[in-house]
């Protein structure tokens, strides 16, 4: 048997209660905002509303799960080729379209949580759904799947209380397009948002897979941020956490 990396005995270590009646994990989606302008990388963190009953307090990425509308969605460019493959691999029913939902996902629990719209513009549009998608097209942009990297894959446990199958997303600051002001608030549901280096961003209070996806983001900037490279997968079947890598 293999020996464990560090990064998966940090994940089997932590602790968390297992005593829920188990269930399927719900697709979810996470955007990582990485600004790379500077010499030293810096993301875009969230700090969570103390009221919040799931990680009241915590600093995380924006995200959530995957909405039936999210599919619905025109966009201004389709997903890169190798996030498209990746994103398809290992799932049930693999299709283009619920890759492209999980992707879109990512960039509407970004505008509804931080107001930031990664997007363009695009003419001759279809129609938009109804809800937060609205009110991202009224800005005159629409998502630009092209831009995000799929970089990380990770499944709850069984038997916890809430289950999800997070894709994790990242994607150049370069690429915000518009900001709609005063969304993030002391009553919202992120109370702050901190642009840190990636260093340092771990040394935050924040999720064991937060700060193991932070390691796998500051590995990839360091390889050159492609598209192609590798994608970890982070799963516990039983009572270890394994990495294998989807590629």
């Amino acid at each position: 048997m293999r020996q464990l990396t560090d990064l998966e005995k940090r994940l089997t270590a932590a602790e968390r209660e297992r005593s829920s009646p188990n269930v399927r994990p719900r697709d979810a989606a996470t955007l990582i905002i990485v600004d790379r302008s500077g010499a030293t990388p810096k993301v875009l963190l969230g700090k969570r509303h103390h009221g919040h009953k799931f990680m009241p307090g915590k600093f995380v990425f924006p995200g959530g799960r995957l909405e039936p509308t999210d599919r619905l969605m025109p966009v201004a460019a389709p997903l890169n080729a190798y996030t498209e493959k990746y994103l398809m691999h290992g799932t049930r029913r693999p299709s283009i379209g619920r890759a492209r939902g999980l992707a879109l996902a990512a960039i509407r629990e970004t505008f509804e949580e931080t107001g930031l719209i990664l997007g363009a513009p695009l003419s001759n549009a279809g129609p938009v759904p109804e809800g937060p998608w609205t009110e991202f097209a009224k800005a005159g942009f629409y998502p630009d799947l092209s831009s995000l990297h799929f970089i990380a894959r990770a499944i709850t446990p069984s038997r916890r209380p809430r289950r999800f199958d997070t894709r994790f997303f990242a994607v150049d600051a370069a690429t915000i397009a518009h900001k709609v002001e005063n969304v993030v608030h002391a009553d919202a549901e992120l109370v702050e948002l901190v642009w840190m280096p990636i260093s340092e961003a771990r040394n935050l209070d924040m999720p064991t897979i937060t700060g193991v996806v932070l390691q796998e983001l500051e590995a990839r900037v360091a390889e050159g941020f492609g598209h192609e490279l590798p994608v970890p997968f982070y799963r516990m079947p039983r009572k270890t956490f394994f990495r294998d890598l989807i590629a």
